[in-house]
């Protein structure tokens, strides 16, 4: 399942940024543009591995900041530090629980732009910063939030649909020895 897993993942990764980038409807609808990369980033963190977590981040992150106005690979570290921090914790979570994932989700899309819009200012760039960016970072952290149970619910369809399930052990092992005792 690992290697379908980080298929799929990247796959998802990379046409959500090509629709992010292609639909423009969404954009002038809600007056933001939407990222769905932090809600993946949290389920690869959930359910995933660490190489699995760091490829969709760096892959993803400069994917979308290929397609954006963004210096490519400003979103890599933000994306792989949500990462790394819901993987290092995530043995504590309740990882199963929608209402957890859409926490997550929320935590996840407030702190990517952040970090993000901090590495901008850390290289000295000048972002567009205004009262606008409150409802952009609000509507971007309420999506990222409704998006991630959604994405785990996807991810363990493709997983029941496609993976495989291991047979139990059988309770007859060939190496085994019979003793008998006789009277």
């Amino acid at each position: 399942m690992k290697h379908l897993q980080l298929i799929a993942l990247l796959v998802v990764a990379y046409f959500a940024v090509w629709l992010e980038a292609t639909f423009n409807w969404p954009r002038r609808w809600l007056a933001t543009q939407v990222d769905v990369l932090p809600a993946l980033v949290v389920y690869a963190a959930l359910f995933a591995e660490m190489p699995t977590i760091t490829a969709v981040a760096v892959l993803g992150g400069l994917w979308f900041d290929a397609l954006s106005a963004n210096p490519l690979g400003v979103s890599v570290l933000p994306l792989f530090a949500v990462g790394f921090v819901v993987n290092h914790f995530r043995e504590l979570i309740m990882r199963e629980q929608a209402y957890a994932q859409y926490l997550l989700g929320l935590g996840a899309g407030a702190a990517v732009p952040l970090g993000t819009l901090l590495v901008l200012l850390s290289t000295g760039a000048s972002p567009l910063i205004g009262w606008g960016s409150l409802w952009q970072w609000l509507v971007m952290t309420l999506a990222c939030g409704a998006l991630t149970p959604a994405f785990v619910k996807f991810f363990n369809w493709l997983d029941h649909t496609f993976g495989y399930r291991e047979l139990a052990a059988p309770s007859f092992r060939e190496d085994r020895e019979i003793v008998r005792n006789r009277r």
